[in-house]
């Protein structure tokens, strides 16, 4: 199972789609690592260097909203993201980010800033940050979701699992 994360806050604000996550004005004749450079600097300039692996994306509501853009979730693998915290994804998005092993949380945001280190406990249900006496809980992932974001996506789960069957 998934065990806990611990990482740094990045935020970004409400409705952030996925043409932000990963302009299409970066795609003609470029790959995914080209636009990790230029993840949503459209709204907040200069987030992907500051970006560390193991930093943790809190965004405001509706985030991935727009489309079923699969790249965006790979930019944000390729970026290091070790989750993202919403309080609400677009459907398509979520699944998206499920399938490719990166784990979104559903939660409050409020009362969390930039740089505020965060830890997640998906097994337990439950997002922490202790410099600010924050803990919240948090809906528990149904055990098979946890299992394929700990095998790293859902391929890789049903590699690990050729003879996995839905009950």
């Amino acid at each position: 199972m998934m065990k806990s994360m611990r990482g740094r806050a990045r935020l970004l604000g409400d409705e952030v789609n996925t043409d932000i996550h990963c302009s299409s004005k970066y795609f003609p004749g470029r790959d995914n690592a080209y636009v990790v450079q230029h993840a949503f600097e459209q709204i907040a300039p200069g987030f992907a260097s500051r970006f560390k692996p193991g930093d943790i994306i809190v965004a405001g509501r509706n985030f991935g909203i727009n489309s079923s853009r699969e790249q965006a979730v790979h930019v944000m693998r390729m970026m290091g993201a070790a989750a993202i915290v919403s309080p609400s994804f677009g459907r398509q998005f979520f699944r998206n980010a499920i399938n490719n092993g990166l784990p979104v949380i559903e939660c409050d945001i409020a009362g969390i800033t930039e740089d505020d280190e965060i830890e997640i406990d998906l097994a337990a249900g439950r997002i922490t940050v202790a410099s600010r006496g924050i803990a919240r809980s948090i809906p528990r992932l149904p055990r098979e979701i946890q299992a394929i974001l700990a095998a790293g996506g859902l391929i890789a789960f049903l590699k690990q699992h050729p003879q996995w069957e839905i009950a």
